[in-house]
């Protein structure tokens, strides 16, 4: 039996749960406020910057885009690129891996899972003397190759996991009806795989955009160098125009947001969809 004071108690602890978790999400928050704000100051030390952004100034984002814009471009070609070939060829893999008999799948599978926990530098480090000896350094086809080596594993992984709950019955009916293997792939089973495909693209294309030691490893001149490298060459000596440098990392965070934003309910599908069988 409960009494009059239960409802309280209940209503309480929820209100209690939702203060907590506003202060935490402030407190995580709180650098990318202190971010935009300082990049809506004038130019000057961070370390003077007030709370609010009264004098509201352009003057960070015009000089970002100045110095830092061919390296914002370098980084979307670069990630692009990524997305593209990590896709074209974990696709096929995956179907392969997934619905196809073949020997030694598992093994497969288990190379996959293992090249994921390869150190990066270790992996960088092989990169740099082949791509010394192949004229791939300092290029964008290079860095995208860096890339797709984390990019494709873990999109074959994503994208086995929700073919592997594709029925069978599905593609056998578009043989039955006459399509080949190819024609059933492109027009039965990518269609139905567009949750896994969106979510192993947007994670692909935030593993490139945020990296940094293939692009401090691969890239010795100006010529190729994403954003991270330049945001990171940008601050490694004293620098006195902080605005500049948080707009920089202001104009570098928008690609990974909107994404996240725009492709939500897609990765959530995706990321759940191998786990439903």
């Amino acid at each position: 039996m409960s009494g009059p004071g239960v409802g309280g108690t209940v209503v309480r602890r929820g209100w209690g749960a939702t203060v907590v978790g506003v202060l935490l999400l402030a407190v995580m928050l709180f650098p990318v406020y202190w971010m935009v704000n300082v990049s809506l100051q004038p130019s000057g030390s961070a370390v003077a910057t007030p709370w609010l952004p009264l004098h509201l100034s352009w003057h960070g984002y015009a000089t970002a885009i100045d110095q830092q814009g061919r390296h914002l471009l370098t980084s979307l070609l670069v990630a692009a690129g990524s997305v593209v070939f990590s896709l074209l060829i974990a696709t096929p893999a995956a179907y392969a891996l997934a619905h196809l008999r073949i020997r030694g799948a598992g093994a497969v599978l288990f190379g996959t899972l293992l090249s994921q926990m390869v150190p990066a530098i270790v992996v960088a480090n092989a990169l740099y003397g082949a791509y010394a000896a192949m004229g791939l350094l300092n290029s964008v086809p290079g860095l995208i190759l860096a890339d797709s080596t984390a990019g494709i594993p873990f999109a074959i992984l994503i994208i086995r996991a929700f073919l592997g709950t594709l029925p069978r019955e599905v593609v056998e009916a578009a043989r039955v009806d006459g399509a080949g293997p190819l024609r059933a792939f492109v027009s039965i089973v990518l269609p139905m795989s567009r949750n896994a495909l969106v979510t192993a693209a947007l994670f692909t294309f935030l593993f490139t955009w945020s990296d940094f030691l293939f692009a401090l490893t691969l890239t010795t001149t100006e010529d190729v160098r994403p954003v991270t490298l330049g945001l990171f060459q940008y601050i490694g000596s004293y620098v006195s125009d902080w605005s500049s440098v948080m707009a920089t990392a202001v104009l570098a965070s928008i690609p990974a947001v909107v994404l996240l934003l725009v492709a939500q309910r897609y990765v959530s599908a995706g990321v759940t969809g191998g786990a439903v069988k």
